[in-house]
């Protein structure tokens, strides 16, 4: 089977997982006891927090581990919630977010929160215009996914936490998708909170982190907590976090490598499709906006459930979106965000790249679309 869903997981790297052996059997002790055994796991512990800062470019202070990008969205926006820069019920959000942002989204509603979701343009992208024009007096929180998880595009973060700084708002960012394929340090500054999560940069699952701006005096959600100086309860997974921390070194230390390969295997990807080019429609942005190795599209007449099934029966793992929205068998959010029709919703696919993917694979895969289309235009005519 050639994997082609790196957007949904990333299998664990050979050195985060002999580093997260080492760490579980040698520093197992729990970080926030005070015995010399605790004590080493906890300097641990912080070497990592220091290098995951330094790679993020923000002050450790504000870093803190959580069991993945769910939590950390959650815990995040709540932190923010609990200190907002002036009154106010309102919150603005991308329409294609990720389903855990929805989910705390739809929470919050029942608390007597307003919240307003802005569409994305042709190109996949927030209009920082529209976000302008839905801010209202009481609007004290902004959320936006950096990165599209299901079509690759690149939002103006930038642009938005100026006009999020201007308006006295605070600004969530969903860095998952990301992470290890972006240099976010320019950015990373200048935003309340983001979130990132290991098993998207080939470390563990059930480890991630969250940054808050320390200068935001928040309230935990989980009263009483010791561990992450109160932010979560629950005894930290050290060696989870040191491999994901390896993973993180390893990732960013080939970011242009990987940038200049994964635009390759797109361009290439996409030359195979030529036969079929009338019948296909790439969701994508310009090229400085959009993540190379995530390529969301659709296939006129061929819902994306079949196309994944003949793909898989092909011996090629692709997917129809979000693997967190797929659960739920719902279409994925970003086709309600662009305004397709439940025709076109219906008809998406996502093919993601990772390390292991090679040009050949590429074209196998491109290949092997194309004939599953003739072959099913062939049975239809029939």
């Amino acid at each position: 089977m050639k994997y082609f869903d790196f957007a949904a997981t990333t299998p664990l790297d050979p050195e985060a997982a002999e580093v997260y052996l080492k760490v579980a059997t040698e520093y197992f002790g729990n970080s926030s006891s005070l015995h010399d055994t605790g004590g080493q796991s906890a300097a641990l512990l912080e070497n990592c927090r220091e290098e995951l800062a330094k790679l993020l470019g923000i002050d450790k202070n504000g870093l803190f581990f959580t069991s993945g990008g769910t939590e950390a969205n959650f815990l995040a926006i709540e932190a923010l919630l609990s200190v907002p820069p002036k009154e106010g019920n309102h919150i603005i959000a991308g329409m294609a977010e990720h389903s855990s942002i929805h989910g705390i989204l739809n929470r919050l509603k029942e608390f007597g929160y307003e919240i307003t979701l802005l569409p994305l343009n042709s190109q996949g992208l927030i209009d920082p215009e529209q976000l302008k024009h839905s801010i209202k007096p009481e609007t004290i929180l902004f959320v936006l996914q950096h990165v599209n998880s299901e079509i690759g595009t690149i939002q103006p973060i930038d642009e938005i936490a100026k006009i999020c700084k201007d308006t006295d708002i605070h600004f969530h960012s969903d860095f998952v998708q990301s992470f290890g394929k972006i240099d976010v340090k320019r950015i990373a500054p200048h935003i309340s909170s983001f979130s990132f999560s290991g098993h998207k940069i080939y470390g563990p699952k059930g480890i991630g982190g969250v940054y808050v701006d320390p200068i935001l005096k928040w309230e935990p959600f989980f009263p009483g907590g010791s561990h992450e100086r109160g932010f979560r309860p629950g005894t930290l997974n050290v060696p989870a976090i040191a491999a994901m921390t390896i993973a993180a070194q390893k990732i960013i230390g080939n970011l242009q490598e990987d940038t200049n390969k994964y635009q390759l295997l797109r361009k290439t990807f996409i030359e195979t499709l030529k036969p079929i080019k009338e019948k296909v429609k790439i969701y994508q942005a310009n090229e400085a906006s959009q993540l190379a190795n995530i390529v969301g599209l659709g296939i006129s007449g061929i819902e994306g459930q079949w196309m994944m099934l003949e793909c898989n029966r092909h011996g090629f793992a692709i997917s129809t979106g979000s693997a967190c929205q797929i659960g739920m068998q719902s279409p994925a959010k970003v086709t309600q965000a662009l305004g397709l029709s439940t025709a076109e919703a219906k008809e998406f696919i996502r093919i993601s790249f990772g390390h292991s993917t090679s040009l050949e694979d590429v074209v196998k895969l491109g290949e092997s679309i194309v004939s599953i289309v003739h072959a099913f235009e062939a049975a239809s005519v029939i």
